[in-house]
């Protein structure tokens, strides 16, 4: 195995200048080795032992895992967060109501005992991360069989983890980089007591809302603020009046120096998924089934959504959140693809495909472990197509298209409680449930979810081969209801138990197997996981075939480039990466500057729509130019900024950080003229947007007149 990590470290030192300071998200314990020197040659002051470090703070520490699938940074040492107010969101709404609607009139907390508990919202802390890439792999080969070499690998990844979990309460996982190629031990403390704080209304934090979503220019205030609490040691604890707010082992400090083209720019956060590597197969599928089975259900479902939030405010408030997680990768779907098309990516990884066919032929060597990667991975791809297809299908209009069958799903296990007999099986399995309903019926409209349950099934027979239907769909709605979806779903909606939380918390006061086994959302929702099952089973070996050629792909480029970089694709674990401040020429004679004003705020502006109200308090203060300490040194206010820098999805409320270590901006967005950025980095076009953090402490200040919150904080003038 020693071979195998020579190799990768050989191939991740000799850094040729092959690929741009720009493109890359990059491992912060390899950073000395691979980065740092180029950083400092474009600006950076810091040593790599500032960024990260085990032993003494650095900037790592200040960095965090928000909620599920966001970052956050610490920005005071009494525990305060700042991230996006798209990742707290949902939290935002979760604690709004018709009384309350923090999401379309704000919150600003002006003493810790007005912060308000966030329940189900925790922050998570990376501690450490090591390579263990020849422990992982000790005893295989890549001669052997897939599941053998997965079964070995799973037993050393167990035995790796149960010895770093010995005497702490650390959460421990080993994850694979370079696909498969490499592995991390990587240790993470989580907590669990976090408050909000604060956030703008809307029609500042989400100002553009879905029309300027991916797009640029870009006026959005993007930010949300919360407290992450601990005990009076400063560990982790469930919610409690006696806890307090945490000290951080490192806190940001914040720049009132503003934005300059060219400036230093580096994020530290916790990017979700890339698939840079991928072949031509593969972009294929992506854009063909991946991205259009988003696209076409969710394009559906959201003009329903959408239609019933604008006629009630009550529906708005539940279904916010909802509508805009679809959204945002619905629309990133369609920029996606045009994005892969626009740029020839297709064309560009067949050329490589044909290098690396003739780097192979050239050796014995090489054709005996890289001889059959190609066209095994063009098969695999291609024999599962249309099982592909079904399975995200049923994704998008089933468990995630129709709420109400994702509820029905929560009750298979109670079904087999219930067959059994197991009374204090089923007990905890209904406790279980009815722990998750009011969350659930809070947000939900029934009369919505029926329209969506009809149009999304009915969507699914048109665009679906029969093979793959539900059971239910040739037993009771072809026969029963001569495949009318709306008359099956009024039927279903009438009948079911699960239509309202009284009748489903009768239900389970009382389960029966009769009455679940006669519900027709759980015949739906058992029906459709039976089928999900035997689809997934058709692409199981696929899938394996996919994974190890993909892995020795990669393993051959490597060997085949010796002299270039290759930075780990994301996998939601903590990297860094760097740019610079700077605009973009999106077409012919059109050039767009690297920065905003709230003065672009003003134009935008369009009365009676929701998308681009503006505050009054906000028009007042533009009006009067009342920006105090935070105006530029031309007395515009700047808004937002692009970098150069390489995000994606989870990289969301990263913190932008300039040369001295100081936070700068807060990420948010990409450009629309490169959403094909998971799939092929674009050099010339693709941004990182970001909200000035000028802008963000104006609206504290001025706006909201939360002085208390920036008075905690280390402003650097």
């Amino acid at each position: 195995m020693r071979k195998i990590t020579m190799l990768i470290v050989a191939a991740l030192i000799a850094f040729s200048g092959s690929v741009k300071a720009d493109e890359g998200m990059w491992l912060l314990p390899l950073i000395s080795k691979l980065n740092v020197n180029q950083m400092n040659d474009m600006g950076l002051k810091l040593s790599a032992e500032d960024i990260y470090s085990i032993n003494n703070s650095s900037l790592k520490d200040a960095v965090v895992i928000f909620g599920g699938g966001c970052t956050g940074e610490l920005i005071s040492d009494k525990g305060l967060i700042l991230t996006n107010h798209h990742c707290g969101y949902g939290n935002i709404q979760a604690l709004s109501s018709v009384d309350h609607n923090y999401l379309k009139d704000g919150f600003w907390a002006k003493s810790l005992e007005e912060e308000l508990p966030s329940k189900g919202l925790a922050v998570t802390f990376l501690k450490y991360m090591n390579d263990v890439t020849e422990k992982v792999l000790e005893g295989t080969t890549d001669a052997m069989e897939e599941g053998e070499r997965n079964k070995i690998i799973a037993e050393n990844k167990k035995a790796l983890i149960e010895e770093a979990s010995k005497d702490n309460k650390l959460t421990i996982t080993v994850q694979s980089y370079l696909e498969g190629n490499q592995y991390f031990i990587i240790a993470y403390q989580k907590y669990t007591d976090v408050r909000f704080v604060g956030a703008p209304p809307s029609s500042i934090g989400k100002f553009g809302f879905d029309t300027d979503n991916w797009m640029w220019p870009r006026h959005t205030g993007d930010f949300s603020m919360f407290r992450v609490y601990a005990d009076k040691d400063g560990n982790p604890a469930e919610y409690s009046e006696d806890n307090v707010p945490l000290k951080p082992v490192h806190h940001l400090p914040v720049s009132l120096k503003g934005v300059e083209m060219d400036d230093f720019a580096m994020t530290i956060g916790f990017p979700g998924s890339t698939n840079r590597y991928l072949t031509s197969w593969g972009i294929e599928e992506r854009m063909n089934i991946v991205n259009d089975s988003r696209i076409i259900p969710r394009g559906a479902k959201q003009e329903l959504w959408h239609e019933a939030m604008m006629a009630d405010e009550k529906t708005n408030i539940q279904y916010a959140s909802k509508y805009s997680r679809s959204t945002n990768y619905w629309k990133n779907s369609i920029g996606m693809n045009r994005g892969l098309k626009k740029l020839k990516v297709i064309d560009s990884k067949r050329e490589i495909e044909a290098e690396f066919a003739a780097w192979i032929n050239e050796s014995d060597e090489r054709k005996e472990l890289y001889g059959s990667v190609l066209s095994e991975l063009e098969n695999a791809y291609s024999k599962r197509a249309t099982n592909l297809k079904a399975q995200y299908y049923m994704i998008e209009c089933m468990f995630r298209g129709t709420e109400i069958i994702s509820l029905g799903t929560k009750t298979s296990r109670l079904a087999d409680a219930l067959e059994e007999g197991n009374e204090e099986k089923v007990s905890e399995i209904t406790n279980s449930i009815k722990a998750s309903l009011e969350a659930f019926y809070k947000d939900y409209n029934v009369n919505l979810d029926q329209k969506v349950f009809a149009t999304m099934l009915k969507l699914y027979h048109d665009y679906i081969d029969a093979q793959f239907y539900p059971s239910f769909y040739n037993d009771v709605v072809a026969k029963k209801y001569k495949n009318d979806f709306t008359a099956y779903a009024n039927v279903v909606f009438k009948k079911s138990v699960f239509t309202s939380q009284e009748k489903f918390e009768t239900f389970l006061a009382k389960p029966s197997l009769k009455v679940l086994q006669k519900d027709p959302v759980y015949i739906a929702a058992v029906s459709a996981i039976e089928k999900y099952k035997e689809i997934q089973g058709g692409l199981t070996q696929y899938n394996e075939v996919e994974d190890r050629n993909n892995r020795l792909f990669l393993k051959g480029l490597m060997a085949m480039n010796p002299d270039k970089v290759y930075y780990s694709d994301a996998n939601f674990t903590m990297r860094l990466s760097y740019g610079k401040v700077g605009n973009y020429e999106p077409k012919d004679a059109v050039i767009y500057k690297h920065f905003t004003t709230l003065e672009g705020v003003m134009e935008k502006e369009q009365p009676g729509n929701y998308e681009f109200e503006v505050p009054a308090k906000l028009k007042e203060l533009y009006e009067t130019k009342d920006y105090g300490q935070y105006a530029d040194k031309d007395g515009s206010l700047h808004v937002c900024f692009t970098t150069n820098n390489d995000i994606t999805g989870g990289n969301s409320g990263s913190p932008v950080i300039n040369a001295n270590g100081e936070l700068f901006g807060l990420a948010f967005d990409g450009n629309w003229e490169a959403m094909s950025g998971d799939i092929a980095f674009e050099t010339e076009l693709q941004k990182c947007i970001n909200v000035d953090i000028r802008y963000v402490l104006f609206v504290i200040d001025k706006y909201a007149g939360a002085t208390n919150l920036i008075e905690e904080m280390t402003l650097v003038k």
